[in-house]
């Protein structure tokens, strides 16, 4: 019985180690065809990290694009286009934006064309301006015209465009890098497009390309009951910290930030929100420090017709709305300069800005800067500190929102990254 048990169990035994041998052939058939295939994978991946870095060449030492701050040597420019720019819809951030005898324009010509012949001249001018640049030796690029008029949808709102006039408000330019701002604007959701053809230029030259995070401009961006009624009601708001811009999601105009090499100032304004500082503080981290700077203004939008840095240790500070932190320049040995009043007549429409587009000028580099010919108060000033005035007409250019520091971007400046404050 006891063979007979061991032959059985023999004979299970065999069997069992026949079965085991068969499933552990299969298991390592299957394991070595596995192997290979990873294998095979593997060779592959390298491959196409290899076709990759083939196709990636390094960062060209002459990159295009390079800016640490507003004054030196000006080399290349983007300058915006007045063509076919329209009249943004009097939405809640529009009607915070704007002065009250300027509302009634705003509802009758909201998503159709600024006055044609005001844009003929404005177009005109802008175009001299362009041609003065190249003659001092700087070279110009534009953005692509673009029909404004035409009306988008996205899940959240409604619109139709502006225009491509003012590149500084949606491009800042730190070191080699190009950041698009994503501004507040609903009219402007679009108006990246007409730069792209650059950037991409520029991208391949070997800059930097950063977009901020696109805010999707629902509803909850905006305080849709911020109360404006008069200029008081604007400063009472603003001393307040209340603007029609919230919290909820990151937003800023590029034009709300100035450079002075390693220090960047911005203020929280109407289409700039805390968000979206936090964002560039700690996009820019550590290289740069980024500081937010406040002015006794009723209606802030963008810096640099209230805070004009002008070369090193020179600023220009607007007499009508006072820097609340201004001491921190004067600590640092830096020369505050406070400009004339404009001469701009009353009765020159000004839409979207205010007389002081005066202030609003572009450096060529420490001792030349381009400033509005009809603004002969201001050439003095700047001739008194020893700076050249390279005079330009651009009065109907300036209704549509900005003058030489915001008609541009300054893509390449010569120079180097410096702190000014330490």
């Amino acid at each position: 019985m006891l063979r007979v048990r061991c032959l059985r169990g023999g004979s299970r035994g065999a069997e069992a180690a026949h079965y085991i041998g068969s499933r552990l052939q299969r298991v390592f058939t299957g394991w070595v065809q596995r192997t290979f295939q990873s294998t095979q994978a593997a060779t592959a991946s390298q491959n196409t990290c290899a076709a990759d870095d083939k196709a990636t060449s390094p960062v060209p030492k002459d990159c295009l694009v390079c800016s640490y701050n507003e004054w030196d040597p000006l080399e290349e420019v983007i300058v915006g286009r007045a063509e076919n720019a329209c009249v943004p819809p009097f939405s809640v951030e529009v009607k915070a934006n704007t002065y009250e005898k300027y509302w009634g324009f705003y509802q009758k010509f909201g998503g159709q064309s600024f006055p044609k012949d005001h844009l003929k001249k404005a177009i005109a001018e802008i175009e001299e301006m362009c041609n003065i640049l190249k003659g001092e030796g700087v070279i110009v690029k534009r953005p692509d015209p673009i029909d404004w008029s035409v009306k988008y949808k996205t899940p959240d709102f409604e619109s139709t465009g502006m225009y491509a006039a003012m590149p500084r408000d949606i491009l800042l330019v730190v070191g080699n890098e190009i950041i698009e701002a994503p501004m507040a604007w609903r009219a402007r959701f679009f108006e990246y497009r007409a730069y792209r053809r650059l950037i991409k230029d520029y991208f391949n030259s070997g800059a930097k390309w950063t977009t901020a995070p696109k805010p999707t401009m629902a509803d909850e961006l905006y305080d849709q009951n911020y109360p404006i009624h008069s200029v008081e009601d604007r400063h009472k708001l603003a001393a307040q910290g209340k603007f029609v811009t919230t919290e909820f999601e990151p937003c800023f105009d590029a034009a709300d930030f100035i450079r002075a090499g390693r220090d960047i100032f911005v203020q929280r304004s109407q289409v700039t929100n805390f968000m979206g500082i936090e964002w560039m503080r700690r996009h820019l981290a550590p290289d740069y420090r980024v500081h937010i700077v406040s002015f006794k203004d009723p209606n802030p939008m963008h810096i640099d017709a209230t805070f004009n840095i002008i070369g090193p240790g020179l600023v220009l500070s607007n007499p009508d709305r006072p820097c609340h932190q201004i001491e921190l320049f004067k600590k640092a040995g830096w020369t505050v300069i406070q400009p004339p009043v404009p001469l701009i007549p009353d009765d020159h429409p000004l839409w979207m800005s205010s007389k002081w587009l005066s202030m609003n000028v572009l450096m060529l580099d420490e001792k030349r800067v381009m400033v509005d010919a009809n603004e002969t108060s201001i050439q003095k000033m700047f001739e008194k500190l020893g700076i050249s005035t390279i005079k330009v007409n651009i009065r109907h250019a300036n209704s549509l929102g900005g003058g030489f520091h915001c008609w541009t971007c300054d893509i390449r400046r010569r120079g180097t990254l410096q702190s000014y404050f330490d």
